[in-house]
């Protein structure tokens, strides 16, 4: 089986590879899931505001003189920075045509079929709305009241939209105004766990079968 990298923007992403994403992962026999923070300079780490900072990762990854693994990404689309082929991507029509563009553009300018592109729709805090289960310990009554009232008003929670204010991690913290993205965000991912979070997010669930499927090839 081979050994998984997956590129990550931030603590957050990067916790939730470990806590959530790993464990899932081990079930098929893949016991080796690396996440790895961008490098923004030779001393700095997290945070994608740079696209080529990405792209450095990823090839230095895939140069390496190990052969027998998977290297993926796991960014956000909310406040993405542009990727290669703009003319491509920017003119679709909808949010996840756009993102699939730009998915394929980063991966034919990368060449390696090691190497799977991976763009959260629009954000990791849509995982969050896969079910108010989440948030039952850490939000009270009323705030639980009004996640459910967005969980409602989408099927898909990766549909939550990325205006400025509608983003999913801006509906969260307009109901909690301190709201910790790092250490909540993953707890409440734990307790709605990893099998609702891709039974409700047919986008991120694909990913994760595909990865899946690269690593036992």
């Amino acid at each position: 089986m081979k050994r998984l990298y997956i590129i990550v923007e931030g603590p957050t992403e990067q916790e939730f590879v470990r806590t959530l994403i790993a464990p899932y992962l081990r079930e098929y026999g893949i016991f080796e899931v690396t996440p790895i923070l961008i490098r923004t300079s030779k001393t700095g780490r997290g945070g994608f505001s740079n696209y080529q900072y990405l792209k450095n990762d990823v090839e230095r990854l895939l140069k390496s003189e190990k052969t027998d693994f998977v290297v993926s990404m796991f960014v956000d689309f909310f406040r993405c920075p542009e990727v290669p082929n703009k003319e491509r991507w920017s003119v679709k029509n909808s949010h996840v045509e756009q993102v699939e563009e730009m998915e394929q553009c980063i991966k034919d300018d990368i060449e390696d079929a090691r190497f799977i592109p991976y763009i959260q729709l629009h954000e990791f805090e849509a995982l969050l709305f896969a079910s108010n289960k989440g948030f039952y310990s850490f939000f009270d009554e009323k705030q639980k009241e009004k996640t459910q009232q967005i969980i409602n008003s989408y099927e898909n929670p990766e549909d939550i939209n990325t205006a400025p204010n509608g983003a999913p991690s801006k509906r969260i913290l307009a109901i909690k105004e301190d709201y910790d993205k790092v250490l909540e965000g993953n707890l409440i991912a734990l307790e709605i766990g990893f099998a609702k979070i891709i039974e409700k997010c047919p986008r991120f669930r694909a990913w994760i079968e595909k990865l899946i499927e690269s690593c036992k090839e």
